[in-house]
């Protein structure tokens, strides 16, 4: 791992998700530009103190001459330490599992994208609700045909934690997320909102074609955005609606999709994770549930209890790790998102900051 030192919120997640199945270790890691912290976190972690290395570089010359080195990396640092850490574990021949956006910018992830195309290792990105049954009960239903065609998507993404400005206080994870050189030219739109965006193209099996974006930064002294509302059109010519907050005063950690077909609509949430409710045009709605036996084969291999057992977010973090693993070990192609939705993300980041107030514009090629 790097990343993830003391203080970390995101580090342990992958830890406790990439452990969950058994099939993965942390052994090894570089968790804080601080050795001395890097040690600390490493105790906490259960890893060995000759395997705490000071940087990345450190790490893979360490690992390599070992005969039970690493095989894989977790990339959980700030943003802009994304690009170059997976870019020479790639290079060394190691697996990649990076937190999201994949590169600090567009042109970063294009070239990580050709570095990982050229690697022998796989590479994947931790769109972490892709992770959850009922997402993919969601995806597999559309994709069945029963509710029909895509006329309508609705995501919204919607916090609090941001309506004050903490950052301004020294808090950590606010920190970084308000200083462009760390977290890039996106606020909002990049921390939570490409969220939103993978979820919806990942539903409805729709790629989104247009944007019109209207991002704000309603906190006074913030430097990025940290209210974002977006009009979508997607490629079928079914219109959209994205809606991202981190000002949301009171919201926890709201995140929920809507997709309108012919016959039907679905609505998940992730507040109540593990039921899919599907809305039809001339039936009685359908409240699906997790691990039950009538769901799709994928939704069911995502559960790991019986029906009516709540499971929610290392689950699903862990069955990103899942699939990674079946790649490695098993060949197996697995749904863990790769580079190439990472270059889709900041894609979609950069256009919308790009865009902000401009009208429609095109979300790849030309803008008009």
């Amino acid at each position: 791992m790097v990343g993830g030192g003391p203080g970390s919120f995101i580090g342990p997640v992958h830890r406790m998700a990439a452990e969950l199945d058994g099939r993965i270790r942390l052994v090894a890691g570089s968790f804080s530009r601080d050795l001395d912290r890097s040690r600390q976190a490493a105790a906490g972690y259960g890893v060995a103190e000759d395997r705490v290395y000071a940087d990345v570089e450190a790490m893979i010359a360490g690992e390599a001459g070992r005969p039970d080195g690493i095989e894989l990396v977790a990339v959980v640092t700030p943003n802009h330490l994304h690009f170059p850490v997976s870019k020479a574990a790639l290079e060394a021949g190691l697996h990649v599992m990076s937190d999201k956006p994949a590169a600090l910018s567009l042109d970063e992830a294009l070239a990580l994208k050709a570095v990982a195309y050229a690697a022998p290792g796989h590479y994947g990105l931790t769109y972490t609700y892709t992770g959850y049954p009922m997402v993919r009960e969601a995806r597999d239903l559309i994709a069945s045909g029963r509710l029909g065609a895509v006329r309508k998507v609705v995501v919204e993404y919607s916090q609090g934690w941001l309506a004050q400005p903490i950052e301004q206080g020294g808090d950590k994870q606010a920190s970084w997320r308000a200083d462009p050189a760390q977290a890039g030219l996106g606020g909002c739109i990049a921390d939570i909102g490409v969220h939103a965006f993978n979820i919806a193209e990942f539903v409805s099996g729709q790629r989104v074609a247009r944007i019109c974006p209207d991002l704000s930064r309603v906190v006074p002294g913030r430097t990025l955005d940290d209210d974002c509302n977006i009009l979508l059109r997607f490629e079928n010519g079914a219109p959209g609606v994205l809606v991202a907050s981190q000002i949301a005063t009171g919201d926890r950690n709201g995140l929920r999709l809507r997709v309108y077909g012919e016959r039907g609509g679905l609505d998940w949430s992730h507040e109540n994770p593990s039921v899919l409710v599907v809305n039809w045009l001339d039936q009685p709605t359908q409240v699906l549930h997790a691990a039950a036996g009538y769901l799709s084969a994928s939704a069911r291999a995502s559960s790991r209890i019986p029906t009516g057992h709540p499971e929610g977010f290392i689950e699903a973090f862990a069955n990103l790790y899942r699939d990674m693993a079946d790649a490695i070990l098993d060949g197996a192609a697995g749904s863990v998102p790769s580079i190439d939705e990472g270059v889709r993300g900041m894609t979609f980041v950069t256009r919308a900051v790009e865009a902000a107030g401009a009208g429609w514009v095109n979300l790849e090629g030309a803008p008009q």
